[in-house]
């Protein structure tokens, strides 16, 4: 058979994702401070866009009132949207501050609306003493928590001194040679967060093309710099600087804090052999580094704190129904200035200008029933997601059900990528704290008894609790572990509850009997 170019006309069917339909998937994906951002360059680019006030104008009187008034309605219904999901049951106890996680009246007040309230969840990074994490060094991260207030964002957010800018101060007071203020800027450049000098010194000396005791005369230097103990390359090194300033020092302590890894591993005999001191003088030996302060460069600011805004608020009606609200606050009000194009569109006739407005004002009425569209589902999702984990929200973790995607978008009727996409940066505010949205997804852990199966976060509750409960003299193994879940109706195998174990950050049974060694009477 002969090949040759033909025409063939053929019938099919296929999804065209439009410029449109793009859109609509991209602001559903995004987070508020997101969406927030995308308005922004929206309203800078499309004419015919604007902020709502909230202040009177006159529009209601032009030709185009019922059009503006109908594209008013869209977007503040948005804000207002909320939904009542009934879930009571007759037996249901009443519950009271103590058994949440959190305290109601500090998210809600009785005289708040959904829509008005601040509720705010901050991350700080705080300074951690934490002498069971000091083998991290150099390299340990913050630990970072969430808590509840009330700062302003703007207190927040404010500039804070960095441990560079301040120790580049000092460095500009202290060196007049050009060359060692060079090697001290570059030095400077090292530092981690947390004040540790990251690299070497022959590393620098070869970048630098400077000699390795020019480079380390001048960082001997700077480890006397405020504050004490920077640029040290190891905890042990930062915990001498800060023990020599105070003229404490000395050899049995230089062997203490030489071996101070064995502090960590909770080896203490080995640590009284290596330094020869008896048991009085190792108590006061540990009292006396527990008051260093091994990270000191983390008292000073580093990086802006980012505040999470919830996008739904869910709270309890009096008769045990569930009230889910969107946070209007934290987006702005969008609308489209049909007036303004009226006006424009009378005075212009050339055709490029005329497919410009016509162009904006197809694009502004899309982004306003796209935030329409997006609203809605989220409060659809959201709605789904309370209704799932009901017992959750009433009693705690430990009745956190296994969820998927698959059985929200079923409820929901939509596709599993749209969940995935509506629970994408989204937070929650409830009575139990702020929550992910993708916090309530969880793998199942089949039930001992073939019945309804249990959520892995509710497992790893039961994990946590089994081993803060456990004698020091009676440390449980993962084993161990296993078979008293199975006796509670949970069947997991021992190398899952490792993993679940290691996911909580508890170490093993021989770490926790060392660790719990000192407990025993």
């Amino acid at each position: 058979m002969a090949l040759t170019p033909r025409l063939d006309l053929r019938q099919g069917q296929s999804l065209v994702m439009t410029p449109q339909l793009q859109q609509a998937i991209k602001l559903l994906q995004l987070s508020n401070l997101e969406l927030t951002s995308h308005i922004e360059r929206e309203l800078e680019r499309n004419p015919l866009l604007e902020i709502d006030t909230g202040e009177a104008d006159n529009r209601d009187s032009s030709p185009n009132a019922t059009n503006d008034a109908r594209q008013d309605e869209v977007v503040k219904n948005n804000d207002s949207e909320s939904q009542e999901l009934n879930l009571s049951e007759e037996n249901m106890p009443t519950r009271d501050d103590g058994m949440l996680d959190t305290g109601f009246d500090n998210i809600y007040a009785d005289e708040s609306k959904a829509d008005k309230a601040q509720a705010e969840q901050k991350i700080e990074q705080k300074n951690d003493n934490s002498w069971d994490n000091i083998s991290g060094g150099a390299s340990s991260s913050t630990r970072e928590d969430q808590y509840g207030g009330t700062q302003a964002l703007e207190e927040l957010n404010s500039a804070k001194l960095t441990l560079k800018d301040h120790v580049t101060e000092q460095v500009n007071h202290s060196f007049s040679n050009i060359v060692q203020k060079s090697i001290a800027l570059h030095l400077i450049d090292m530092l981690d967060e947390s004040g540790y000098l990251v690299g070497t010194v022959q590393g620098a000396a070869e970048r630098l093309g400077a000699s390795e005791p020019k480079v380390l005369r001048v960082l001997e230097a700077l480890q006397k710099f405020d504050p004490i103990g920077i640029f040290a390359r190891s905890v042990s090194e930062c915990l001498a600087l800060q023990l020599s300033e105070a003229n404490r020092l000395d050899p049995m302590m230089k062997l203490f804090v030489d071996n101070i890894q064995l502090l960590a591993d909770h080896k203490l005999d080995e640590l009284q052999a290596i330094t020869g001191a008896d048991s009085e003088d190792l108590a006061e030996m540990l009292a006396e580094v527990k008051q260093l302060n091994p990270k000191p460069g983390l008292k000073y600011g580093t990086t802006n704190v980012q505040t999470i805004i919830p996008d739904v608020f869910v709270r309890q009606n009096k008769d045990g129904s569930w009230r889910i609200e969107l946070n209007s606050a934290s987006l702005p009000r969008v609308l489209v200035n049909q007036n303004y194009y009226s006006d424009i569109r009378k005075s212009v006739n050339d055709k490029t200008d005329v497919t410009f407005l016509t162009e904006c004002l197809a694009e502004a009425n899309w982004l306003v029933r796209s935030l329409e569209q997006r609203a809605n589902t989220i409060l659809k999702v959201a709605t789904e997601i309370v209704k799932q984990q009901d017992a959750f929200l009433v009693y705690g973790v430990e009745y956190l059900r296994p969820l998927n995607l698959k059985t929200i978008a079923d409820a929901v009727e939509m596709h599993e990528s749209t969940i995935s996409r509506v629970t994408n940066s989204k937070y929650m505010m409830t009575e139990r704290g702020l929550f992910d949205l993708k916090y309530f997804f969880n793998s199942s852990v089949p039930s001992a008894d073939g019945g309804e199966g249990h959520s892995s976060e509710s497992v790893k509750s039961r994990i946590k609790r089994l081993i803060d409960d456990e004698s020091p003299k009676k440390i449980l193994s993962d084993d161990k572990l296993a078979g008293i879940l199975k006796q509670s109706g949970i069947d997991i195998a021992r190398r899952t509850v490792a993993k679940y174990r290691e996911a909580l950050n508890i170490s093993s049974s021989i770490n926790r009997r060392k660790e719990k060694k000192h407990l025993i009477k």
